[in-house]
């Protein structure tokens, strides 16, 4: 087994679109962008995003969109608006975006940690 080198990539998120530059950064923390992409083998990179507070939402998204969360009692759904997470916290939409777009396995976690804003 050969080590493996992590590219470290910036990403300007100004003008961009939510889930377009959430595809980008998945694809880099995978590691779809080498050509030696094995599913199960971890050879993704690392990814620094850059102006997170000037990215594009198409249509009306900041407005209608919400985020779900269930406590798992009944009666415990919660529901968070997107403009209020994106005001307090504006890489927080894209880390939700670039997780929903990442697989739900064990490596799940460890990629999500090659991700950092500026």
């Amino acid at each position: 087994m050969t080590d493996i080198k992590r590219t470290k990539t910036e990403l300007d998120a100004t003008g961009q679109a939510v889930g377009r530059l959430a595809s980008k950064i998945a694809m880099i923390l995978r590691g779809k962008d080498k050509p030696t992409f094995v599913r199960n083998i971890d050879e993704g990179g690392k990814v620094i995003v850059k102006n997170a507070d000037k990215v594009k939402f198409t249509g009306r998204k900041l407005e209608q969109k919400d985020y779900y969360h269930h406590s798992m009692h009944p009666g415990g759904i919660k529901r968070t608006p997107m403009k209020k997470i994106f005001l307090k916290d504006p890489a927080e939409v894209i880390r939700k975006a670039v997780l929903r777009m990442l697989p739900d396995n064990r490596q799940r976690s460890a990629l999500m940690q090659r991700l950092s804003f500026k």
